[in-house]
């Protein structure tokens, strides 16, 4: 599934292209994804100019003067900027038109979303997939959000993994990216979060940052089906230092990583390092 470093990669690729650009034609190939697309979508788009393109969390917002297009590439989607000659392709479900190229949505599992939200109904963070969102792990320094971690951790007795995806404190740390935090900040993922304490949770705040902001250097991470804008794979995933590492060496110690299943996930961590 796309995570905030993939997302925020298709943000960086696709913003240039967009902005201040007028969405000439739609094409929905498909009545719904994960949801039903909205049914007026090419009424409010159509023949207007995107102001700008945003995102929160693994959420894309495309933002336009009656209100924004919301996008999620659920587990298998991507957004490529392309241009009119590349033939439609099965799983090609929408397609906006501009004058100088195609934004086209493929999503094979159609677990996607593609969403509306007037102006007229609020600002977009008061959207209910956006509205219980935690902080920007990104955009506000790592004391703060190690501060808002700690006191939001104080009487849960869930793992500290299981806080971070569910993103309700910190958004951004999904599996590969939670597991690699943990081992950067030398803690045991099955750790009960209750249990941290200020100074390891501005630990792990510094930590996921670092992760997050290594991962976009990279373009993300392409395990199955992720490709940017212009169709290139990610590569974090080569330089993972935990993540999908199980029974080889630690690249900090001499220890062997391990996996475990935690909510029917995959966990990578060094019982050495991490404890």
């Amino acid at each position: 599934m796309p995570e905030l470093p993939e997302v925020e990669t298709v943000r960086r690729g696709l913003a240039p292209q967009m902005t201040a650009r007028t969405v000439r034609a739609v094409s929905l190939r498909v009545p719904a994804l994960r949801w039903p697309i909205p049914e007026a979508l090419s009424d409010r788009i159509q023949g207007n100019p995107v102001h700008q393109v945003l995102r929160r969390g693994k959420y894309l917002l495309f933002e336009f003067a009656s209100g924004w297009m919301l996008i999620h590439l659920g587990m298998s989607g991507s957004l490529r900027w392309v241009g009119p000659e590349l033939a439609v392709r099965k799983h090609d479900h929408m397609d906006l038109v501009f004058d100088h190229g195609i934004l086209r949505l493929n999503d094979p599992r159609r677990f996607g979303a593609v969403l509306w939200h007037e102006r007229s109904s609020g600002p977009i963070d008061s959207h209910p997939l956006l509205a219980k969102l935690g902080l920007e792990p990104l955009s506000i320094p790592a004391q703060q959000v190690g501060q808002w971690l700690y006191e939001g951790t104080r009487g849960r007795r869930s793992s500290i993994k299981a806080v971070l995806l569910a993103g309700d404190l910190v958004v951004g740390a999904g599996n590969i990216y939670a597991c690699e935090s943990l081992f950067r900040a030398r803690i045991h993922p099955a750790t009960q979060a209750g249990r941290l304490g200020l100074a390891r949770c501005q630990r792990l705040a510094l930590a996921v940052r670092e992760t997050l902001l290594d991962a976009l250097a990279r373009g993300g991470s392409s395990l199955r089906d992720f490709v940017g804008s212009d169709g290139s794979s990610g590569y974090f995933q080569l330089d993972a230092l935990v993540y999908d590492r199980a029974g080889l060496t630690c690249r900090r110690c001499t220890g062997r990583i391990r996996r475990i299943v935690q909510q029917q996930r995959a966990t990578f961590y060094c019982p050495a390092c991490q404890h």
